[in-house]
């Protein structure tokens, strides 16, 4: 198919190994499937590929070393045994790729890195360096830093906006499934495996609730938001299943392995991405039918009086979310006012909002400049 001859070029490759794929069901480390994934990623890079590797698999480490007998539950544990694990993992990963003759560098990352703008092009400066020194970035999520505002919660996630950050030309996610099914296959033995997705619909994310291993934090949910943020930023992204041999190189061959989730046409980049993808929202706000056809249809900006709700507290210049009628995000944005001013606009017409607040700084509640549809 011509999506997968396309891959052959893929110059940047962002590759996510989950849980499952570093280790056994113990949570001690799989030794074989690490050297023969540093084989794999090694032969990339020789074959003169930038390459990333965001690898799971710290906190299932640290499971492993001290016996702990069951999945983490609190945050606590979950962090302590991350800084058991991960140096295990690191030494693990710098002793097979060395074999290699290839350098790999560590990258611990939390979401707030990708909130703040600064942040955001400071790591994005920082791989893409690394990646002209012909060094390997493995990355994860520093769970032992991490708490429930800032932390991604799986690396699917982290991998599609690393993917972004460094406009990559291909996301691989490897895991133990073979791609995405019409059905859960462990229940629904007639499921079929999807070899081509060009769009994420409501019965897709219906049937991808369930969870992979006991130690994963991630599953075909997590991966479908990862390749919903992939595909709308023009990245084509491949789910497959890490137990097939030589499974990289076949990919990038172009051969037909897993699912191939194919990117928009029109994909959103640069500040748009950050906006869309990268910045949390600080609140939302709820704006009538005409506005939604307005920003959809139209590619308007977001007005005064196509606003009926505001909800959180945000300020002038933060991203929020743009919720439909229904209770559907439609797109992001940054706002030219904060929300008790939008509360206070909410519903009337541009030619009253000097009269409202005493001054007219801007005629728009958010620039379609600063609008990402979602």
């Amino acid at each position: 198919m011509i999506q997968r001859e396309k891959l052959r070029n893929c110059h940047r490759v962002v590759i996510k190994v989950g849980t499952s794929s570093v280790t056994h069901d113990s949570g001690k480390l799989n030794l074989l499937r690490l050297e023969n994934l540093a084989r794999e990623v090694s032969d990339l890079h020789s074959d003169d590929r930038n390459v990333s590797l965001i690898s799971s698999g710290a906190v299932g480490a640290g499971v492993g070393k001290i016996h702990f007998p069951d999945r983490p539950k609190t945050i606590p544990e979950k962090q302590a045994l991350a800084a058991i694990g991960q140096g295990r993992l690191m030494h693990m990963y710098e002793k097979f790729f060395s074999e290699y003759g290839k350098t790999v560098a560590q990258v611990l990352l939390t979401r707030d890195v990708f909130a703040n703008r600064l942040r955001y092009l400071n790591a994005r400066h920082t791989l893409l360096t690394l990646l002209d020194f012909g060094v390997i970035p493995i990355i994860n999520e520093n769970d032992t830093v991490a708490v429930d505002e800032i932390k991604f919660g799986d690396n699917d996630t982290l991998s599609a906006l690393v993917a972004c950050l460094i406009d990559a030309d291909l996301l691989i996610i490897l895991s133990d499934i073979d791609g995405l099914y019409s059905d859960d296959p462990r229940t629904n033995p007639d499921a079929q495996l999807l070899p081509v997705v060009s769009e994420i619909t409501n019965n897709m994310i219906a049937h991808s609730r369930s969870r992979g291993s006991k130690l994963s934090s991630g599953g075909m949910f997590t991966k479908l938001t990862a390749a919903k943020i992939a595909m709308t930023s023009g990245i084509p992204m491949v789910i497959a299943n890490n137990k097939e041999q030589n499974v990289l190189r076949r990919i990038v061959a172009g051969e037909s392995l897993g699912t191939l989730f194919v990117p928009s046409r029109e994909p959103v980049q640069g500040r748009k991405q950050w906006i869309a993808f990268g910045s949390s929202p600080h609140g939302s706000i709820v704006i009538d039918q005409g506005a939604v056809e307005a920003i959809l249809k139209r590619g308007k900006s977001l007005l005064p009086s196509g606003v009926v709700e505001v909800e959180g507290g945000f300020s002038r210049g933060d991203v929020v979310s743009i919720i439909s009628p229904e209770g559907s995000e439609i797109a992001r944005g940054m706002v030219n006012f904060s929300a008790d001013e939008i509360s206070i606009l909410a519903g009337h017409h541009t030619d009253e909002i000097g009269e409202l607040l005493g001054s007219i700084d801007y005629d728009e509640v958010v620039h379609r400049n600063n609008l990402a549809l979602i």
